[in-house]
């Protein structure tokens, strides 16, 4: 199937456009980008193995393997490895939090306010 190479071919354009990136020590990629755009390439790998696109799926594999070097590698911060994926999912989960917790507040405010009796 000609749709195998296609999806083969842009991942190899991915894979060699990343390739600078992991080769350069002194880049920093924030996690916010490089976490999700790795679990995209792993998403797109496993979806189409099922399809039974098999060049596909390495080449998806391919990109969600350079993005993984990206975030353990190249994200700011001293820390390197697989624990930016962590700090990255602890990052992500305190600011859901902190978005509960301001949304909450914004409706207490709104309600807090009585309203006025008509004469």
């Amino acid at each position: 199937m000609w749709q195998d190479f296609v999806f083969l071919a842009g991942s190899v354009l991915s894979i060699v456009f990343l390739a600078p990136t992991v080769r350069d020590s002194s880049a920093r990629i924030p996690l916010g980008s490089s976490v999700p755009s790795m679990t995209i390439g792993a998403v797109y790998s496993f979806t189409y193995s099922t399809m039974g696109m098999t060049f596909s799926s390495l080449g998806a594999a391919g990109v969600a393997i350079m993005w993984s070097l990206i975030v353990c590698y190249r994200a700011p911060g001293a820390r390197t490895g697989p624990a930016n994926i962590v700090r990255f999912l602890v990052e992500m989960g305190q600011r859901g939090r902190q978005f509960a917790i301001g949304a909450r507040g914004n409706d207490q405010t709104v309600r807090a306010e009585p309203e006025q009796a008509a004469d």
